[in-house]
């Protein structure tokens, strides 16, 4: 007789009759239950908006961070578990450097998320991560001699290329706006309306500049960080235009 599933989720690296490793599938509902977070990749460059979640209104809104640079050409947004994003980060970060310090070069965008990938599935081989999956998925946005890119990567292990990506709790919804409303040919400031425009569809709260973070990749401003009055100007823009998609 088979093991219940109980005795199977115990063990990160225990595979059950039906091969499923539970621990991990556990780890991709964290995402799920995890800010949304949106990727629209452009000919111009890359848009990364993810939404701020913010426990209390006391909570100081810059103290939350969302999307972050791991080199100048290349930017992360997060969904699931901020401290294990953290630690992927800090890694692809040194990863990077190293790769300009060995070859006088930025590093790849898609070496970048395959790095990211094997630190994700090597849980429990080290004592700087964690014994269990990474609660974490992350959008990668970059720029190198491939133009603009944008990666997806999830506790699995496994990393993919995209066009735009939604991951978090409005995922589902995201995705399908995105489906119905994305073109290769949009310019990075349709781009832009169009990650925001999303989000604040998904979004329960109101999307304000204190909710919201958002950054570009551009092949002539690298890795550069929405600033507040930029970001009230689309939204503004997107309020007046209607949520209509």
């Amino acid at each position: 007789m088979f093991a219940t599933r109980s005795e199977y989720d115990q063990g990160v690296n225990t595979f059950d009759p039906d091969g499923r490793l539970f621990q991990v599938e556990y780890a991709l509902q964290a995402i799920k239950l995890g800010s949304t977070a949106i990727g629209v990749r452009t000919n111009e460059g890359v848009v990364l908006a993810v939404e701020k979640r913010l426990a209390s209104p006391l909570v100081e809104a810059d103290s939350v961070e969302k999307v972050m640079e791991i080199d100048t050409h290349l930017g992360a947004a997060m969904s699931g578990l901020v401290a294990d994003a953290r630690t992927l980060i800090d890694k692809a970060r040194v990863e990077a450097q190293n790769h300009v310090f060995t070859f006088n070069e930025p590093m790849r965008v898609a070496s970048v998320a395959q790095s990211i990938s094997d630190v994700a599935i090597g849980f429990g081989k080290g004592d700087d991560v964690p014994s269990r999956p990474f609660g974490v998925a992350l959008l990668l946005a970059g720029v190198d001699e491939n133009g603009p890119q944008l990666y997806n990567t999830d506790p699995t292990g496994t990393f993919s290329k995209w066009d735009a990506r939604a991951i978090g709790s409005g995922s589902e919804g995201a995705s399908n706006a995105l489906q119905e409303e994305y073109n290769s040919n949009m310019s990075l400031d349709e781009g832009l309306t169009l990650a925001l425009k999303v989000l604040k569809q998904v979004m329960e709260e109101k999307v304000d500049v204190t909710n919201v973070e958002v950054a570009t990749v551009t092949a002539s401003d690298g890795y550069k960080l929405l600033d507040p009055t930029r970001l009230q100007s689309v939204i503004g823009t997107i309020n007046a235009a209607g949520t209509t998609l």
